[in-house]
């Protein structure tokens, strides 16, 4: 009897030219169309998942700011409810260069990836999501463990930066599960990986 397996689910912010960065590297996000409604579709991707997936340079820039929301008096309330989840969930941090991952209820994996990740796939458990690192993610679309994209577009040509896709040697077929499209001209994409 083959029981269900938990979904790998890569959720990145694009441009409509296709990056996920601007040049100046992993901050230069300045041109997503964020609002409420990206907001609400970020928070229905998140709402069945109990895992987070990052490499380092994420962990350790979300581990810098997420922790501070709390007592920042400017935050506001979606601000407030996403720094809470991102405590409680699982986070396991996929890297070579850390020693130790402090952040509550965090675990670091040196090696073994694809076999690390198949681990947590058959594990009880909801949606496995990489939030908001592209490396990382250009990384597992090369081991060809994705199973979903969740992909919004904002309406934003930038020309140069990270691609969203990256390094995809042979075909991969999707089928669109899900789209919105936004007040703002942004859209929500879902797209399953068939093969």
């Amino acid at each position: 009897m083959m029981m269900n397996m938990r979904k790998l689910i890569v959720f990145l912010h694009s441009t409509l030219d296709g990056f996920v960065e601007g040049p100046k590297g992993a901050m230069d996000i300045g041109w997503v169309a964020y609002n409420e409604e990206l907001e609400k579709f970020a928070d229905n991707v998140l709402s069945n998942t109990d895992t987070i997936v990052w490499g380092r340079k994420t962990y350790e820039m979300m581990y810098d700011y997420w922790p501070t929301v709390p007592s920042d008096e400017n935050a506001n309330e979606h601000e407030l409810n996403h720094a809470q989840w991102i405590e409680n969930v699982e986070k396991v941090v996929f890297s070579k260069a850390l020693n130790h991952v402090e952040w509550s209820n965090s675990k670091l994996v040196k090696d073994h990836v694809e076999e690390e990740i198949n681990k947590l796939k058959q594990q009880e458990g909801g949606d496995i999501v990489v939030l908001g690192s592209p490396r990382f993610a250009h990384y597992l679309m090369q081991l060809n463990l994705v199973d979903e994209y969740k992909i919004t577009i904002s309406p934003t040509l930038i020309g140069k930066g990270l691609p969203l896709f990256q390094n995809i040697h042979d075909k991969v077929d999707l089928k669109l599960i899900k789209s919105e499209t936004f007040e703002s001209g942004a859209l929500g994409l879902n797209y399953q990986v068939l093969n």
